[in-house]
């Protein structure tokens, strides 16, 4: 009789032998990829106005030299400097985004966020090579994710998966990176498990603790890493097991979803965003920027604009009208009714435009008057938008947007775009770092090259002098 494998065992071993030369050129590709536009975010995150104080926090915690947060020349233990990192990430909802999975299955995720961060801070901790670093990426986006898309999460559930499987995918990753033996990887797993949560209330609320749980998950991945290492214990399975994940965290579960094409199919977030907002905004503001730019729509001759967006989409937490007197980043990220504003105004919608100074503009607040959301299209049309606009002469201009920008299977961003975002973000919240963007990108594109990543992080530090060489 065959003996079916449990899944925690078969993600453990993938996670622990996985090598480099396992990795089709695509999937380093992509690798590569959302590590650069974690890293943007990150820089951008520096602009966050609670940015300075999440970093005296972080360092209160304890003092350490394990790894550095990219931007300063601040060195903590490597926890701390995941989570701190993590929250800079997550600041303007700009991280790479929604993951793929087995069999075409697709479910909102924000993966890069914590896992990009916590690779950081092994890679200093352990001293890896810019292989390794890729490697690990690869199998805890991959974890991650098809976790995520086996989990049957509903983005209007009220949960916040950041909170749940990503620290469950990072922690593999992590044990992978500290050395751990599978049994002892396991135990990590199961240490995890006893502190996976998070809510979306924080996004209602307009709250800036909806970017925690990206960050509590980094520091979860690496204590429970570092826990199970020094002998602490766990569930034996503390995924399919009685009262482990997807029984206490899930609703419509498929586990053994996760599984397919395991080791040969590598999965992650598969949005690069172009717009700093939550993805459900992105079919509505991209109508918008494309009536202006499309349609030579000027603000001036707007008499009006109707937003047709799903049912669900406006009783969710983007659908709410925005208070032109707020000005919270938070209030401004997850508002369709703002971005879509701020779109017509800007042609884009980025971290620049959801400071205090930025989002108090009196041409903001008129065009906040002319915008009405209508809840008229079929719910499975979840990344559908419809714009129309009726101009002062009575003639009016239409866009319908199916599939939004940023899709590496459908709407990829080029080259040129995703390296010009990555600038604009360093520009925006480390200028001081801005002659470095192109050293940057041209370390990361040949990462696998690099036998030491001292140089690298190095070009990160601003108080250090960066050495041209990748090594």
């Amino acid at each position: 009789m065959e003996t079916t494998i449990p899944l925690v065992d078969r993600l453990v071993q993938h996670s622990l032998g996985t090598t480099f030369e396992d990795l089709d050129p695509q999937t380093v590709e992509r690798v590569k990829t959302r590590l650069l536009d974690t890293l943007g975010a990150m820089a951008a995150g520096h602009g966050s106005p609670d940015a300075p104080a999440v970093l005296r926090v972080a360092a209160a915690w304890g003092t350490g030299n394990d790894a550095s947060v990219p931007g300063t020349s601040l060195r903590l233990p490597a926890a701390s400097a995941a989570f701190a990192n993590a929250v800079l990430a997550r600041s303007f909802d700009f991280e790479p985004v929604e993951a793929d999975g087995p069999q075409g299955s697709r479910v909102a995720a924000h993966i890069s966020g914590t896992t990009v961060p916590v690779a950081l801070a092994l890679a200093e901790l352990t001293g890896a090579s810019g292989a390794e670093l890729l490697t690990a990426l690869a199998i805890g986006d991959d974890v991650t994710a098809r976790l995520a898309v086996a989990s049957g999460f509903d983005v209007y559930s009220g949960a916040d998966n950041t909170g749940t499987v990503n620290a469950l995918g990072a922690t593999l990753m992590a044990a992978r990176m500290l050395g751990l033996d599978a049994p002892t990887a396991t135990h990590a797993l199961g240490i995890a498990a006893n502190q996976l949560g998070g809510t979306v209330a924080n996004i209602f609320d307009a709250a800036s603790a909806f970017k925690l749980p990206i960050a509590f998950a980094a520091r979860t991945a690496i204590t429970s890493a570092q826990l199970a290492a020094a002998g602490m214990t766990g569930a034996n399975d503390p995924l399919e097991g009685k009262h482990g994940y997807f029984q206490m965290h899930c609703t419509d579960a498929k586990p053994a979803l996760a599984g397919v094409g395991l080791g040969q199919d590598f999965y992650g977030d598969t949005t690069i965003k172009p717009w700093s907002s939550c993805r459900a905004a992105h079919p509505s503001l991209e109508a918008c920027i494309r009536l202006v730019t499309e349609h030579g729509v000027e603000v001036e001759q707007i008499q009006n604009v109707n937003i047709h967006i799903t049912e669900r989409t406006l009783n969710g937490f983007v659908g709410a009208r925005f208070d032109p007197a707020e000005r919270r980043v938070v209030a401004g990220l997850f508002s369709i009714h703002f971005t879509a504003a701020a779109a017509l105004l800007h042609g884009t919608v980025r971290p620049e435009h959801l400071t205090p100074e930025a989002m108090g503009d009196q041409r903001i607040a008129a065009l906040l008057e002319r915008i009405t959301l209508v809840g008229s299209l079929p719910n499975s049309q979840r990344l559908t938008a419809e714009a129309t606009a009726t101009l002062k002469d009575g003639s009016t201009r239409h866009v319908r947007v199916q599939h939004p920008s940023g899709d590496y299977a459908s709407t990829p961003l080029d080259s040129i775009q995703i390296r010009q975002k990555f600038s604009l973000n360093m520009a925006f919240g480390r200028p001081e770092l801005a002659e470095r963007t192109e050293m940057l990108i041209e370390k990361v594109s040949s990462l696998e090259l690099a036998d030491s990543l001292e140089g690298f992080f190095g070009s990160l530090n601003p108080t250090a002098t960066p050495t041209t060489p990748i090594a």
